[in-house]
């Protein structure tokens, strides 16, 4: 939501502050932000805060990316890898990737030449 996506420049200042070595704190938050001219909402920024004490960068890195696994993904050969399954194709046949067919040569049958 818009919401959630105002609220990652939280996240990332955050992290920013971490990876520098330092606590990622209010003020060090806003220093970052500012420096970039975003916006800083003092009521997200201390309801961000809240949520991540007591918690280091790693953890909430973590946590993240538990919730980015539980987001499904489309097959990365498209429609062909699930129509490939449901056909009864060998797995290896699926895997091996169509060879790309050559294109003929139209050009003699244009009627005009694009560079003229």
């Amino acid at each position: 939501s818009h919401t959630e996506q105002r609220g990652m420049k939280y996240v990332a200042a955050y992290l920013l502050a971490n990876l520098a070595g330092n606590k990622g704190s209010e003020a060090e938050i806003k220093k970052i932000l500012d420096s970039v001219g975003a916006k800083v909402e003092a009521d997200k920024l201390k309801e961000f805060l809240k949520a991540v004490e007591g918690k280091t960068a790693e953890e909430l890195i973590a946590a993240g990316q538990d919730k980015l696994a539980a987001v499904p993904a489309a097959p990365a050969g498209g429609a062909a890898a699930p129509a490939a399954a449901a056909a009864g194709g060998d797995a290896k046949a699926a895997e091996k990737a169509p060879e790309p067919e050559e294109e003929e040569e139209e050009e003699e049958g244009m009627d005009f030449d694009l560079f003229d």
